[in-house]
């Protein structure tokens, strides 16, 4: 049995001015959809086309309550959250692409 993968992830635009949080059961195909704009919304509008930080886990339900989470917390500590696990704040879409 193929064990499903679920996707929390934060997204910012090339001056990692504004943050977007969201859930995918397919990562790279979610990535694709924001970078080509495919996706209606506050990631188009802002232009959040930059994947800094993403989280896997087994559950759907799980990932979904991530994700409310995320939103909820201050600005700052999803800095330091993003500071620590990517400090260089690169696109780690290219990292996913090559796995």
């Amino acid at each position: 049995m193929e064990l499903k993968q679920y996707y929390v992830y934060m997204l910012t635009n090339k001056t990692n001015r504004v943050l977007y949080i969201g859930v995918a059961n397919d990562l790279e195909r979610r990535i694709f959809e924001h970078k080509n704009k495919l996706v209606e919304g506050f990631s188009k509008k802002y232009n959040l086309t930059k994947l800094v930080y993403y989280e896997v886990t087994s559950e759907i339900q799980s990932a979904l309550e991530r994700e409310k989470k995320l939103k909820n917390w201050h600005r700052d500590w999803k800095i330091n959250m993003v500071n620590n696990f990517n400090p260089m704040w690169k696109d780690l879409s290219e990292e996913i692409w090559n796995l």
